[in-house]
């Protein structure tokens, strides 16, 4: 299920694969009067990436951030920067946000062109490049590029807005492209985004998922973020010590 990843190397249990999963808080639902202290926060509760969606009010409706903010989260924590640009042309972009200090930079399949290219600009920058995918596009628009992504997105909601439910028919979406992956030994990580909770994270690392984006399950008022965080990857276990006994039946 996690293809050719040289930080995924081929597991014999559930188990070590669940250790290997990581989780990608969104400060778009983070508290942004306190935006140091929230990415401080969640780096504490050990988050593995700080997840920056960048939305122009065109490709989606809503505006959000731009590269000052990103420098200023990169500033704030030595996790990676994942930043999502949810922009149109993100080709003209790439390099300020890069200079800002992202790690990763997923664009989108729809907003692009040219993709190969784009994602060659990005490689270029010296930053791992990612391409996401809305929930309704077809995953044969990312066949021909695959042996060219570092992460490979897939949107569980439509973009735009955090706090949305995911959508049930994504789940199948996730499992098809981490079989495609498999089967021509794809070198990327596999991200869910959109309605990612502590009810559906097990289901979506059996799927496939390998870096589960979580925005308003982790800023919430319900808990703290190291509560929220700690409940996010318990789940997570938990699914893992289920298929590893059902592998063992």
């Amino acid at each position: 299920m996690l293809g050719a990843d040289p930080g995924f190397p081929a597991l014999s249990t559930i188990l070590e694969i669940v250790v290997r999963v990581k989780i990608a808080p969104s400060i778009l639902s983070a508290d942004f009067s306190r935006l140091g202290e929230q990415v401080a926060a969640a780096e504490a509760a050990g988050a593995d990436y700080i997840h920056l969606d960048v939305m122009d009010g065109h490709f989606v409706p809503n505006l959000t951030m731009g590269p000052n903010l990103v420098a200023a989260v990169r500033a704030s924590t030595t996790l990676p920067l994942d930043v999502h640009l949810m922009i149109e042309a993100p080709e003209r972009m790439v390099a300020r946000f890069a200079e800002a200090g992202a790690n990763i930079i997923t664009v989108h399949q729809e907003a692009c062109r040219h993709i190969n290219y784009v994602l060659n600009l990005i490689r270029d920058l010296g930053v791992r490049a990612g391409l996401a995918l809305n929930p309704a596009t077809p995953l044969s628009t990312v066949e021909e590029v695959l042996d060219q992504v570092d992460l490979l997105l897939v949107m569980t909601v439509n973009p735009g807005f955090g706090g949305q439910k995911l959508i049930p028919s994504t789940m199948s979406k996730i499992s098809r492209l981490s079989s495609l992956m498999a089967s021509q030994g794809v070198a990327a990580e596999l991200e869910v985004d959109g309605g990612v909770t502590a009810e559906n994270a097990g289901e979506l690392v059996s799927a496939g998922a390998r870096v589960l984006v979580c925005g308003s399950s982790t800023f919430n008022s319900r808990g703290t973020v190291s509560e929220n965080l700690a409940a996010l990857r318990g789940a997570v276990e938990a699914a893992g010590r289920q298929e590893s006994r059902n592998r063992c039946v």
